[in-house]
């Protein structure tokens, strides 16, 4: 019975001629593994057990690790929301949005993650005064390839009143393969019920990765002729890699353009409109982060149950 209860079976060849024996019936997730695999019996072993796979080894050592990893996590599933924010100019406030969008989820009880795509942004961690948080760092995935166990991305990550950060040492600093951002989305993906991705306007291979995975793309404009002009360049590139791209409009308006007219003119549906915060500013050159009872936490607020979010269930390993 265990056999049919468990997510993977991995059969060495020695065992698998008695499991043969017990004529188990055919289900998901049997892999055959054995060192030689030209031998004539093992396909005809492999039909016996139920096999779908054959895995030659030490070929294929790596690609059973993979599986036998995702055996054991949540798959993706419409339970995550993936959310890129960039700015439609340079100080637009995407990297106050997405900080403050991502520390509201995490105040409504949401597994959340916020990852710093920007390697020239001066660290997102800053905004919400986690600098000094223990924990790892965009460098520390630099050589990261293939599956990302999504436990282990969690518990690597430093941590700030409930919301995970993914951010960059200070100093000089490797940009991110677009492997790697692949790797770290993947695995956000499958363990957090909401990802925000702060991304740069002008794009690279690992930014435009980025937003191929995303859910949702929200551009940040300040309500201004000439941040209207810009941020039409920069929806001009994200169009080609993100599934749905909006436009957050960042007040005041100090020629009295209207929102809706820049939505028109970007060819943007309209995700709201951001008030301005003179308090925000001071507050984060003091490494405070943004109030909770402030505007533009009333509005990630509103934007935020507007989504269609669920709570994951909380990822339990064999150890625990």
């Amino acid at each position: 019975s265990a056999d049919r209860e468990a997510a993977l079976v991995a059969a060495v060849r020695e065992l698998a001629a008695e499991l043969a024996d017990c004529a188990p019936p055919h289900r998901p997730g049997v892999i055959l593994a054995t060192a030689d695999p030209d031998a004539e019996s093992v396909y005809r072993l492999a039909v016996d057990i139920g096999a779908q796979d054959v895995a030659a080894l030490p070929d294929a050592e790596t690609w059973l690790v993979e599986r036998m990893a995702a055996a054991t996590e949540p798959s993706v599933s419409d339970a995550n929301t993936t959310i890129a924010v960039m700015g439609g100019r340079g100080g637009a406030g995407a990297s106050v949005l997405a900080a403050t969008l991502a520390s509201s989820a995490a105040r409504r009880g949401l597994r959340t993650l916020l990852v710093d795509g920007d390697p020239l942004g001066g660290g997102i961690d800053l905004v919400l005064g986690a600098e000094r948080a223990p924990g790892a760092r965009w460098s520390d995935y630099s050589e990261r390839r293939g599956r990302l166990s999504s436990t282990a991305l969690h518990d690597s990550l430093p941590a700030h009143e409930g919301l995970a950060i993914l951010s960059w040492h200070r100093g000089a600093i490797d940009p991110v393969a677009p492997e790697t951002m692949r790797s770290v989305l993947d695995a956000a993906a499958r363990g957090f019920d909401v990802v925000v991705v702060d991304l740069p306007r002008q794009l690279t291979d690992a930014s435009a990765e980025a937003l191929a995975a995303t859910d949702m793309t929200l551009i940040v404009v300040p309500a201004e002729v000439r941040a209207a002009v810009a941020a039409d360049r920069v929806a001009d590139q994200a169009r080609r890699y993100t599934r749905d791209l909006r436009l957050v409009v960042r007040g005041p308006a100090p020629g009295g353009l209207k929102p809706d007219v820049i939505a028109e003119s970007l060819r943007l549906p309209l995700a709201g409109v951001m008030p301005a915060d003179r308090r925000l500013a001071t507050a984060i050159e003091r490494g405070e982060p943004p109030a909770t009872g402030g505007p533009l936490n009333a509005f990630c607020t509103r934007f935020l149950t507007g989504l269609p979010l669920t709570h994951r269930p909380r990822i339990h390993t064999q150890a625990s």
